[in-house]
């Protein structure tokens, strides 16, 4: 008597959907098609890319949940006919279990975020709920999975894809695909390219990978250090229901320009009593003091001075340090972040920066997009930025605020506006708006630089390479773009990037 087979071919099809659904990226379209595919003509049409809308600020789940409604009682039968002994290969069997993994994550979706989120956070009583469904549909005599999940370790990375999506989706707003691609970056920032490997080997190794972030001023480089930050794997402990850690105090930012050289270095490194004047006690730094899970973010790491750059790739090569003063090396446990808004391959050139610090940083490199990259794709993402910004300040008053802020905006702006201050600068805007019912921007820079050379033209003062390197620098000051400027000059947005006068541009900024 021939056994039923394990899986149809339509259902096969589906799992291979779901499985694929449950490792992308859900920030990127790709989760989208991955939707569509599994649910067919039941789809619920949307946005291109899951981003937070000020008008609806919970996340989409309609698809989500149609998907777990269509799974959960193909998983019941499948169990079923395991369990009267259906032959089934490997591959049939690891379709099985990345569903389960699924359907698990949507099924304690809403009870995870309700422990996470609650003050004080941590009811973890339900992981036994959790733990029964993991051994009802996982652990079934005579079949052994693949993926040899665990039940603990799966339980922290539900929760901690649930940490991460919050950050993400709350922080990283906008529905450009600038924003998409921001936020997608972030994710693999913290889960990698490949969450089946992340699950198996990597979840608690990315502490040893540090991270860079550039792009200009105002776009929100602490915000993506924060996301990924909070957003790390801590170990679930079974027996006591709870997490082994906190990720509440877990990350430590440092402004680098804000600080003198020795305040730097002793502020990062700790020092020993007397080791230099004024050193009256015993310090310990940033770096011994953070914890395993813990996230140090070094802000304007461009600004930083090369003989502590030395020290700091020390760090980064063999997690260890030595206090000011003491000659004992201390162990770094947590994880490095650094960002810059300055143009670091032309800091190398210049040797302001060094060139093998850059290559130990940049292992893992988030670029942030500037709010005129934004605007440009999604026009209508200012009036959605301004409301947000608006209920920052104004409480009950925020529409009437955004309406007033975009009124004297589009009034008064330009339509290609650049904002060269970015969010930074849009949020001014509205503050001022909000008390003194205008906004004004800062002079622009441009009629001075374009003076300067009007003055060398007239002298025959320049070279063409000289002229092609500070027009190209005006150009840029007020775009606060590479490609933008390029288009302007018609020019490749390479040549326009190394013809930028860094000097020239501080001026103009400043």
């Amino acid at each position: 008597m021939s056994r039923k087979p394990f899986l149809a071919p339509k259902e096969r099809d589906f799992l291979r959907v779901i499985s694929q659904l449950a490792y992308c990226n859900p920030f990127l379209p790709e989760r989208v098609d991955y939707e569509r595919q599994a649910l067919g003509p039941d789809f619920v049409e949307g946005e291109p890319v899951w981003s937070m809308r000020v008008d609806r600020p919970e996340e989409p789940r309609a698809n989500a949940w149609k998907i777990k409604e269509r799974t959960e009682p193909l998983l019941a039968e499948l169990r079923r006919r395991l369990e009267a002994g259906a032959t089934a290969g490997e591959q049939d069997l690891a379709l099985y279990e990345d569903a389960i993994l699924a359907h698990l994550y949507w099924h304690y979706v809403e009870r995870i975020t309700e422990a996470t989120f609650a003050d004080p956070p941590g009811r973890w009583g339900f992981y036994r709920d959790f733990l029964s469904d993991w051994e009802h549909y996982l652990n079934i005599p005579g079949h052994s999975l693949p993926g040899k999940s665990e039940p603990r370790h799966t339980f922290s990375i539900c929760c901690q894809i649930l940490r991460a999506f919050h950050h993400i989706f709350t922080h990283i707003i906008g529905g450009s695909m600038a924003a998409a691609r921001l936020r997608a970056a972030v994710w693999q920032s913290i889960f990698t390219h490949d969450m089946r490997r992340y699950r198996r080997t990597l979840y608690d190794r990315m502490g040893d990978f540090a991270t860079l972030i550039t792009g200009p001023s105002g776009t929100g480089k602490e915000l993506v250090a924060r996301a990924i930050a909070l957003s790390r794997y801590v170990p679930f402990d079974d027996r006591k229901l709870r997490f082994e850690d906190s990720l509440d105090s877990a990350f430590h930012p440092i402004n680098l320009a804000a600080l003198p050289s020795t305040l730097i270095e002793s502020e990062l490194f700790g020092h020993r009593r007397g080791a230099f004047t004024g050193a009256l006690q015993d310090r310990r730094g940033w770096l011994e003091v953070c914890p395993p899970l813990g996230t140090v973010f070094l802000d304007e790491i461009g600004d930083l001075d090369p003989a502590i750059q030395v020290k700091l790739l020390r760090v980064i090569e063999t997690r260890t340090f030595q206090p000011l003063g003491d000659t004992t090396s201390r162990q770094f446990h947590g994880k490095l972040i650094a960002a810059t808004n300055r143009d670091l391959g032309r800091a190398i050139q210049e040797g302001h920066f060094r060139e093998d610090f850059y290559y130990r940083l940049c292992s893992d490199l988030i670029v942030t997009p500037s709010l005129a990259d934004q605007l440009r794709e999604s026009p209508e993402l200012l009036g959605d930025l301004v409301l947000f910004l608006a209920r920052q300040v104004a409480g009950s008053e925020a529409e009437v605020l955004a309406e007033e802020a975009a009124q004297w905006i589009r009034k008064n702006l330009a339509p290609d506006y650049a904002w060269p201050g970015n969010y930074r600068e849009l949020a001014q805007c509205v503050r001022n708006v909000l008390v003194r019912k205008e906004y004004r921007p800062a002079q622009s820079r441009a009629p001075q630089a374009g003076q300067e050379l009007l003055r060398h033209l007239s002298s025959s003062g320049l070279t063409a390479d000289q002229l092609l390197r500070r027009y190209c620098t005006v150009v840029y000051s007020q775009t606060g773009s590479y490609e933008e400027t390029a288009r302007r000059l018609e020019l490749d947005r390479r040549t326009v990037k190394s013809k930028i006068d860094v000097e020239l541009l501080e001026r103009l900024r400043s």
